[in-house]
């Protein structure tokens, strides 16, 4: 029977399909029944390595013990065997690089994350070393380059499968969205060989079977998409207009630009959102690299006990008494673009109470998602249509309704906020025939509460321009050599 006949029938056979997000702080892995409905879940901590300032790097084998273990806990938790399973779709951060030994598949180096800011100082010794040590293996054609998902696939099928997606190889900055492949001008530019670059694939497309040794059973690999393009699918963003905020460890607006990639002026960056067959959808995209991991640093500060309360603390209070706080752990992005940025409370006062600094810190991300929105209008010339929201910090009602109040919008928050988990199923199972087409997953998505805009702008104006003085003073407070 030819694959794709088999393929049909194990989705024919099988009710289930899952779906794996490694995320930025979380790896979640949920199975989805052919309603869309969560049968079994597993989620582990991902474990960052800081080993200096700027530095943001993940352990590849310890976050491949852990992408194993969730999805056999998951399966577990359902209930379920692994020849129920009638296929995988994997979504991974973006931006997160690795070099490894194509014999071997032992990397050279930690996983570089896409939070990570020593390319404010590209020419510092351990880069330098680290090319050394790739281009003598690019010489000897024993080097693989790729994302998240790039290795994990080499890694599932064994080294016997060596490819990447659309949306995750636009993520590179090496790779020419125009001609839909690697840029031979920007390799020449960075002196990076041609050859280290994986295969480029559709989105849902049939990568090969997780080897039978690894959990018992030959599950088929079906799509591999990058996380923000997964959440954006999973939200059926589907339609030109349509735009996406998640905010989990970063804040990332999307907007679906249909055919036409959008060319960047404001800071704004054109992605592929997924190619399914003929069909090629765009993105164009602003960030903010600090959201979740703001709230999960003022949680080890014991400045409040459980997440769920933040939005209780922040209401208590009338205003945050004039203290300001700026996310910037990572530096600050569009549209201030400012790696050397600080993250920093300012206006403390002898009065100030732990609920006026939640306070501000809930402000700062409302305030950091007017700013993306008004950069967004202001660039991208397509009309905006729905705005659906997802992410951990979604779950934030003060947050989403400030959001809300200031962009002057309605948001759609759905049931299930693993948007980037429901995407890489929903294309999964596309590819399998376990759902059919778009309409069946507009269908499958829930709205459990939708924001609407209660306060006028002019409400937080003296608010909002307190923040952007403390913004301009927090610029440039790092030394860009320091990194």
């Amino acid at each position: 029977m030819p694959r794709c006949k088999e393929r049909l029938a194990r989705a024919a056979a099988s009710s289930y399909v899952v779906g794996v997000d490694v995320g930025s702080t979380t790896l979640r892995c949920h199975v989805f029944d052919k309603k869309a409905a969560v049968r079994g879940s597993s989620s582990k901590k991902v474990e960052t390595l800081y080993p200096h300032l700027g530095w943001v790097e993940l352990d590849p084998e310890v976050l491949w013990t852990q992408f194993m273990d969730v999805i056999k806990e998951a399966v577990q938790a359902a209930g379920l065997q692994m020849n129920q399973i009638a296929g995988l779709g994997i979504s991974t951060q973006r931006g997160t690089f690795i070099t490894w030994n194509k014999k071997t598949g032992k990397p050279f180096h930690n996983f570089i994350s896409w939070q990570d800011l020593r390319a404010a100082d590209l020419v510092n010794s351990w880069n330098r070393g680290l090319m050394l040590k790739v281009q003598q293996a690019a010489n000897e054609s024993n080097c693989c380059f790729g994302t998240i998902d790039t290795w994990l696939l080499y890694k599932l099928t064994k080294g016997s499968v060596y490819a990447t997606d659309y949306s995750n190889a636009s993520s590179t900055g090496v790779f020419d969205p125009f001609q839909m492949c690697w840029s031979s001008v920007l390799s020449k530019l960075f002196s990076i060989p041609m050859s280290i670059y994986p295969p480029v694939e559709d989105t849902n497309h049939s990568f090969g079977s997780v080897d039978a040794e690894i959990f018992g059973e030959p599950i088929p690999i079906v799509a591999l998409v990058a996380d923000q393009q997964a959440a954006m699918f999973g939200e059926c963003c589907f339609h030109e207009g349509d735009v996406k905020l998640t905010m989990g460890t970063g804040i990332f607006w999307d907007v679906n630009t249909g055919n036409h990639l959008h060319t960047p002026s404001a800071g704004l960056y054109p992605l592929i959102g997924w190619k399914i067959g003929k069909e090629v959808v765009f993105l164009a995209e602003g960030n903010a690299s600090d959201a979740g991991s703001t709230i999960k640093w003022a949680k080890e500060l014991d400045l409040f006990t459980s997440v769920d309360e933040t939005a209780r603390m922040a209401r208590s209070v009338v205003d945050s008494e004039g203290v300001c706080f700026v996310p910037s752990f990572s530096g600050l992005q569009v549209p201030v673009n400012d790696p050397c940025a600080c993250a920093s409370f300012m206006g403390l006062k002898p009065s100030t109470t732990r609920n006026h600094l939640i306070r501000a810190m809930l402000e700062s991300i409302a305030f950091r998602n007017k700013q993306l929105y008004d950069t967004i209008v202001k660039e991208v010339r397509v009309p905006l249509t729905n705005i659906r929201a997802d992410g951990g910090v979604s779950n934030n009602s003060f947050i989403m309704q400030m959001t809300s109040d200031l962009i002057n919008k309605k948001i759609d928050k759905p049931v299930n906020t693993d948007m980037s988990c429901l995407g890489a199923a929903f294309l999964a199972g596309l590819a399998l025939g376990f759902w059919t087409d778009k309409e069946q997953l507009k269908k499958l998505r829930r709205t459990e509460i939708v924001f609407e805009p209660q306060r006028d702008f002019g409400e937080y104006k003296l608010a909002m321009d307190n923040w952007t003085k403390a913004v301009q003073r927090s610029l440039n407070w790092y030394n860009q050599t320091s990194y």
